[in-house]
């Protein structure tokens, strides 16, 4: 049996119930008046959180993340701007923004998209240990300016985390881009126009949202599609669910918890927790998913079995979803069903308990269907959090290579 502390150790950084949907429509023309949407991606405040050497930055990585690359030093910010949140209403969130120590007035960029992240501190503008402020100073240290949102309701923004919401991701993703155009021209630089996309986990499946609204949905007038780059993503988000419901994934239960609690405020899942959860869980569970509990604190609460959480009449519900939940599961597994003009490479760790190899099998597919070009790439036997760190370095190839081919 796997140890607490193994427990926590994964889940702290682990990324899972992606969300996504082609039938979305883009941050920029959410609900709300034109003024509203007009200040998606306005600073409301800037604050630098970091100011490394690349000597610095390489010490941050070193024993977590190839450091060959690095060649620069690194000015991060947490920035808070507008957006909107999974009802389409004005709101604000954060994001880290880092910028490279180096002369260059034109800098690409890179939308670096995290995964689940329970407790609202652990994210990238917040946590300077968090594996995203890593990836993001990667990023940055190879000459690269990096938007990486908190989404909404995570970091320093208002509300709650809309978890696996495909509108919200989106908005908090254009908007950061939009955001970090702005804090690039206090700086005296300039974003270039092709953005190339990244994300982990449940940032996979949003990598793909993203992408799509920035290449067919005309999310934003300034920015374009330059790459995509997704790892260890839940892309069937169905069959993820179903296999959570059946105990056939690591910490299945605590997942399934987070994204039932978040689904239930937004769509309605259940009409009390009792319907849903066993007692005595059913009177604490939506509290430990406030965003201000960590990951440790949840799972020492809650048992890790889907089997010992719920009632066993609404794991059937997961099993074979019918109503607003099906209707909202069937879009969320075709993220990666259209053609991206762009390169596209998909990793994923042979190793990985948490979101089974299948799924990156599954997006290639889609992929390929729609006569795209891709390449699915193995980083090796290394679980969830292991594949990110092995894929990092792989991504800043890749991203180099695109480049060479705009």
């Amino acid at each position: 049996m796997t140890s607490q502390r193994t427990k926590i150790r994964i889940l702290a950084g682990a990324a899972v119930l992606g969300s996504v949907s082609a039938l979305v429509t883009p941050a920029s023309a959410a609900a709300g008046s034109h003024s509203e949407r007009a200040q998606g991606g306005a600073v409301v405040s800037v604050e630098q959180v970091a100011d490394l050497t690349a000597e610095e930055v390489s010490g941050e990585l070193r024993g977590k993340i190839d450091s060959s690359q690095v060649r620069y030093g690194v000015t991060a910010y947490r920035v808070t701007y507008r957006t909107t949140d999974s009802a389409g209403a004005p709101t604000t969130a954060s994001q880290l923004v880092a910028l490279p120590k180096n002369k260059a007035h034109h800098l690409s960029t890179v939308s670096w998209l995290h995964g689940t992240t329970v407790y609202r501190k652990d994210v990238a503008s917040e946590n300077p240990k968090s594996s995203d402020r890593l990836a993001a100073l990667l990023f940055a240290s190879t000459g690269r300016a990096v938007s990486a949102p908190d989404y909404v309701g995570l970091g320093s923004g208002e509300g709650f985390h809309p978890y696996g919401d495909p509108r919200a991701t989106v908005a908090a993703s254009v908007d950061g881009l939009r955001a970090a155009r702005t804090v690039a021209h206090r700086n005296g630089r300039e974003l270039k126009q092709k953005v190339q996309v990244s994300g982990f986990s449940q940032g996979g499946p949003a990598t793909m949202l993203v992408g799509r609204a920035l290449q067919q949905e005309g999310a934003d007038r300034y920015f374009r599609l330059g790459a995509l780059a997704p790892v260890s993503g839940p892309y069937n988000l169905s069959a993820f669910e179903a296999a959570a419901a059946d105990d056939k994934i690591a910490k299945s239960g605590i997942y399934l918890a987070y994204f039932v609690t978040a689904w239930n405020k937004m769509y309605g899942l259940y009409a009390s927790p009792g319907d849903a959860f066993r007692s005595p869980y059913d009177r604490k569970v939506e509290g430990l998913f406030d965003g201000h509990h960590t990951a440790g604190q949840i799972v020492s609460e809650l048992p890790a079995a889907s089997k010992d959480l719920f009632t066993e009449d609404f794991l059937n519900k997961i099993r074979k979803p019918d109503g607003v939940l099906k209707d909202k599961l069937r879009p969320m597994d075709n993220t990666c069903d259209w053609r991206p003009n762009v390169p596209v490479e998909i990793f994923h760790g042979r190793g990985d308990k948490d979101v089974d190899f299948s799924h990156a099998a599954y997006c290639a597919d889609q992929l390929t269907r729609n006569g795209a070009a891709r390449r699915l790439t193995d980083v090796g036997d290394y679980d969830h959090n292991g594949s990110v760190r092995q894929a990092l370095p792989r991504i800043v190839r890749f991203f180099d290579e695109s480049a060479k081919t705009d």
